[in-house]
This record gives structure tokens, C-alpha cells and sequence, in this order.
């Protein structure tokens, strides 16, 4: 049986995965919110955005891919504007930038450590801690 540790340590790796996996696609603006410790809903909220729907889509359809499983749940698909990958300890939301602003969801977990995921070079720093 895992132990807390174990558990939280791949809580981490995952969202770690998924923010990797949106950067690559060229998601904007990308957020990882630890809520360990606000909510039981979930450890990690990732929030990111792009311009375009397709844009949306392929960030999403990275993320899949990408992940060594698939998600509980997903939602949004039909209209692109915001799609949901639930994977139970991680939380992904791709947003249309529109849409993103509309919900600002980060106001929602302004209390929680946020880390600001930046596409810079290798030789500095990819994450600033706020």
C-alpha cells in the first residue's frame, strides 16, 4: 500500500506532467494551484488558456496523450472553450482565453501556493512560486 508520501509525490510528478504537456502545445498563462489542504476535491487545480478553440483542443489532446493514464473524467469537448481533464488528484482546465477571463477561477483559490509555469530556456528557472 502507498504510503501519504508516495501518493502526494505522484500528485506532484502528474501535474508536473500535465503543466509540460500544456507548455508544449504553447498553452498560455498556465497555473498550478496546490489545494492540499483547502479542498478534498483534488491537490492540484492546472489552469491555462490559449487563443483559439483548435488551440483548446490540442493543448487537451496532449494532455491525454501525454499522461500515463487516461482521465476519470473529461468535459468540454463538444464547444472547445473550456474542457475539463479530471485525473482525480489533478484537475486540468484548458481554457479559451475569453472564457478563461470570464471565470477567473484563480480568484476562487487565491489563498492556495500558485506556481506560474514559464517557457524559458533550459539554463534558468521554468516555474515561478507566488
Amino acid at each position: 500500500m502507498p504510503s501519504v508520501s508516495d501518493t502526494t509525490l505522484k500528485a506532484d510528478q502528474l501535474a508536473e506532467t500535465i503543466a509540460a504537456l500544456a507548455l508544449s502545445k504553447k498553452a498560455a498563462n498556465i497555473q498550478l494551484i496546490d489545494v492540499r489542504g483547502l479542498t478534498s476535491i483534488t491537490d492540484f487545480f492546472l489552469i491555462c488558456s490559449a487563443d483559439t478553440e483548435v488551440q483548446v483542443k490540442s493543448i487537451s489532446d496532449a494532455i491525454r496523450r501525454g499522461t500515463p493514464s487516461k482521465p476519470w473524467r473529461v468535459e468540454g469537448y463538444e464547444h472547445l472553450r473550456w474542457i475539463l481533464l479530471d485525473y482525480i488528484d489533478v484537475v486540468a482546465h484548458v481554457f479559451t482565453t475569453s472564457e478563461r477571463g470570464y471565470y477567473n477561477l484563480e480568484r476562487l483559490w487565491a489563498d492556495a501556493p500558485n506556481k506560474e509555469i514559464l517557457d524559458e530556456p533550459a539554463s534558468t528557472s521554468a516555474a515561478h512560486i507566488n
